[in-house]
């Protein structure tokens, strides 16, 4: 578990990474070079789930060494299965790009909007408590909870 301690508000818990695939830790279906360090060097703290509709056919290939929990859904319906496995799990740091990523950036504790190279979705700002410029920006928040401290003070 991962816990920040956030000035002026409660004790940021976070057990559960929720990873959007395509557009948010991968491109073209390709896992993007500076995101396996990083997930390695969470795994020891927080369980990663990794939801995707597979678009490209690569997730399982992509992240078979990784030793994270990969689940695939149709590509109809994404956001209501999205926010199924966010309902599911307690303190949850939810990462995205997309239009479906809203429900479960709204059931989250924490939800971190990512832009990347196939863009994001501007309904999504709205949702999200923190919005970064990559995935490796992202990911480094949770290595590096003071930059969260700063950003989210009150």
């Amino acid at each position: 578990m991962i816990e920040i301690n956030i000035p002026g508000k409660d004790i940021l818990r976070i057990e559960h990474l929720v990873l959007d695939y395509n557009g948010t830790i991968a491109v073209d279906g390709t896992l993007i070079e500076s995101v396996q360090e990083r997930l390695q060097l969470l795994l020891p703290q927080v369980s990663i789930h990794v939801l995707t509709a597979d678009t490209y056919g690569t997730v399982e290939a992509q992240c078979a060494t990784l030793g994270l929990q990969v689940e695939k859904f149709p590509r109809e319906g994404a956001a209501g299965c999205k926010k199924a496995v966010v309902e599911r799990l307690d303190n949850v740091c939810a990462i995205g790009n997309g239009y479906n990523d809203i429900p479960m950036f709204d059931l989250a504790e924490l939800a971190i909007a990512v832009l990347e190279a196939e863009g994001m979705c501007s309904s999504l700002l709205l949702h999200a408590d923190v919005v970064t410029k990559s995935i490796t920006d992202a990911l480094d928040l949770l290595l590096k909870p003071d930059r969260l401290r700063a950003t989210l003070r009150s």
